[in-house]
């Protein structure tokens, strides 16, 4: 059975949410560092939030037969930028809003980089082979590693990010 996405093939549909998925990815690591230096974030904040909202809501108009944890995750990751937007357009990041906005947005790349290392051990033939399952080690270490990088990152944004003592 043939069909169409948008006017696309389902092959070119994924392709577009993959490229979303790495843009958002990109984007939202440049808004870490940036958060890292406590500089401005300008557009890249938007920029990272549109294209990490698309990367959910293209993933699903994936077909699939039943609920997958990728659609899970999206769902988490649609209600997380939900509040990041609030906190950010909404409530300007005062207060509490700024911790609020650090640990959405930064869960919600999480997220993305999570489903990345899980797509990249299912799909590169060369991790594929260290894990075949997904449930062995160099998954597992993988998996470890990037949230420690996430935690730490997190920490420190929290610590070292306060855009509203830029404007004073």
């Amino acid at each position: 059975m043939s069909f169409t996405i948008l006017g696309m093939s389902p092959e070119g549909f994924v392709f577009l949410h993959v490229v979303l998925s790495l843009v958002g990815i990109m984007t939202g690591l440049i808004v870490l560092a940036v958060m890292l230096q406590n500089g401005d974030l300008a557009g890249w904040n938007a920029f990272f939030l549109v294209s990490t909202i698309l990367t959910s809501v293209t993933g699903f108009m994936i077909p699939a037969k039943t609920i997958l944890p990728s659609h899970v995750f999206g769902a988490v990751s649609l209600i997380l930028l939900a509040v990041a937007l609030l906190a950010l357009y909404g409530r300007k990041l005062a207060g509490p809003w700024r911790v609020t906005y650090v640990v959405t947005a930064l869960i919600a790349l999480y997220l993305n980089c999570f489903v990345v290392v899980v797509q990249s051990f299912g799909k590169v033939a060369f991790l594929k082979g260290q894990a075949p399952t997904g449930t062995e080690a160099p998954f597992a270490i993988a998996q470890a590693i990037v949230l420690i990088l996430f935690l730490v990152g997190g920490f420190l944004a929290m610590r070292r990010f306060h855009p509203l003592a830029n404007r004073l």
